[in-house]
């Protein structure tokens, strides 16, 4: 018998959780064949892996990868740290499902998220019409979530509701056609467009749709109303809905420091089945338009453009920015898209109020129009050395909140987040052993989110396979130059194809990436 591929003398680390151990493994047929020391057996390929580590391949479970995965089949920003499936449609806002009437304003919403332009775009009516595109099409593999601002606002448009019985019943059919459609759950994100007016009993009923598939309900929570309460209603939805609770990009800011987000934790286990995410820089990233009043956006995006050149709405925005005492020298222009205006990346707002000599809320309003919404930022919220106590929590599993940009000045958690972990695993730099950190990398969230057969080094589990150089592995992606590839991942394989050969990203043509969208088994 001639095996596929023969990686041959390294140290596995299967993904349990447990330490390493001496192995080869053996791949044929895009699933993992064998796995201890491997004699007697012919490869078309054998590499050569001692000093090596071979873990399961990564799954990022916080991404707004939904258009990258569109335009980059290898998207090396991921795909060269290790990562090998990402989770889609986070914080309630994606591109399906949409209607005729509505998916302009979401292209236009979104553009700043991930940059999709409007010849990638489709429309996509259903989760199930994106699905088909991704399947084949990138070397990631894909999971969905529904997103409830994409559902809401098929329902109810963008304004603030209330939401009747009726349009309550109608929300949770559109839930319930995603999760059928393979979606682990329903993402929310509360300070995100057409959800910021969502009641706590709407959410639960929404939840609800997705209590008898088993999903999970995802959620980025009302941050803006302070952390402390956010979390307190994020608990109990997921509790008189009486589904799974992971709280999106947790991390110590405003009224909660870690040691609060640690007893927190410790008293919402008790009451719910709960996991989080979070990434290992404590700066954020989003959407300049992020910082604009809710009602700017109650006739949606469109319509939010014109009211900008507003007086009295610029005076909100003036109000906001002092009542929330924002502090425009840490907030960094990261990625806008018209020519005229890329000096300004990486340059901070405060810097660019300054240049056009113009009022803060004047400048951004105009700038906003300008870029017509597209506008990335980079928020400094602190030391990076501030995100790692959490990551040592038993309910932490990775995710990036990764936004890529190729010409941009955008957070370098997009490039680094796995191989910064690493590194700082391998340094003996966490509490936990490095086989404590592969697992909240691959089989805890494999597990979480109901993806069967991956996340484990084992005989008959897909091949999503990471082979990286303990003594290399870095990120080397900075706020000065996020766009820098991770150093030291040799080889990657998704469904037994090699998507990083020698430490070299493969392209992909005519739809041949060996990605695959995937489906959730609770």
């Amino acid at each position: 018998m001639v095996i596929d591929l023969l990686l041959r003398n390294a140290t596995v680390i299967d993904g349990t959780g447990s330490d390493g151990f001496p192995a080869d493994v053996a791949v044929e047929g895009g699933r993992i064949a064998r796995v201890g020391r491997i004699e007697g057996v012919e490869a078309t390929r054998t590499i050569e892996a001692a000093g090596r580590i071979i873990t399961p391949g990564f799954i990022d479970v916080h991404t707004h990868s939904d258009g990258p995965l569109l335009r980059q089949a290898n998207f090396a920003a991921k795909t060269s740290q290790g990562f090998t499936t990402e989770l889609l449609m986070l914080d309630g806002i994606a591109y399906a499902p949409v209607s005729a009437e509505n998916w302009r304003e979401w292209f236009v919403y979104l553009r700043a998220l991930d940059g999709l332009r409007l010849d990638d775009y489709r429309g996509w009516t259903t989760i199930e019409d994106y699905m088909r595109c991704v399947d084949g099409a990138t070397a990631q593999n894909a999971l969905p979530l529904v997103a409830y601002g994409n559902v809401r606002a098929l329902v109810l448009g963008f304004g603030p509701g209330p939401i009747d019985d009726y349009q309550s019943m109608l929300v949770s059919g559109e839930v319930a056609r995603g999760m059928r459609a393979g979606a682990a759950g329903l993402s929310t994100g509360l300070d995100y467009l057409a959800q910021w007016h969502a009641t706590t009993d709407e959410l639960v009923d929404a939840c609800r749709a997705i209590a008898p598939f088993s999903g999970i309900y995802v959620t980025h929570v009302r941050y803006k109303r302070g952390l402390r309460r956010a979390l307190d209603e994020a608990v109990d939805i997921a509790r008189r809905a009486d589904v799974p609770l992971h709280l999106s990009h947790l991390k110590a800011v405003g009224d909660m420091s870690a040691d609060d987000l640690f007893e927190f934790l410790g008293k919402c286990e008790r009451e719910v089945d709960v996991s989080f995410d979070l990434y290992p820089y404590q700066s954020g990233s989003t959407m300049l338009h992020f910082m604009l009043p809710y009602e700017v956006w109650c006739d949606g995006p469109l319509a939010t453009l014109p009211k900008l050149a507003d007086p009295q709405v610029r005076r909100r925005v003036a109000e906001g920015l002092q009542r929330h005492r924002v502090q425009l020298d840490r907030i960094r222009i990261a990625w806008v898209t018209t020519a005229d205006n890329k000096i300004h990346q990486g340059r901070t707002v405060a810097q660019y109020v300054a240049d056009t000599g113009r009022s803060p809320a004047d400048a951004l309003c105009d700038l906003l129009i300008e870029e017509r919404l597209a506008v990335l930022a980079v928020f400094v919220e602190g030391d990076d050395e501030a995100a790692f106590p959490l990551l040592e929590h038993d309910r932490f599993m990775l995710g990036s909140d990764g936004i890529f940009f190729a010409e941009s000045a955008a957070h370098p958690r997009v490039c680094g987040s796995a191989t910064r972990l690493l590194q700082r695993a391998v340094q003996g730099r966490t509490r936990r052993s490095l086989g404590g950190i592969i697992h909240r990398m691959t089989q805890f969230p494999a597990e979480r989110f109901g993806l069967t057969e991956r996340g484990v080094v084992r005989a008959g589990y897909w091949a999503d396979l990471v082979v990286w150089n303990p003594e290399q592995v870095a990120d080397r992606a900075t706020y000065e130059n996020p766009n820098r590839m991770s150093a030291g991942i040799d080889f990657v394989l998704v469904n037994g194809t090699p998507v990083v050969d020698n430490g070299a990203v493969i392209e992909f043509q005519n739809g041949g990436a060996p990605g695959r969208r995937l489906w959730f088994r609770a």
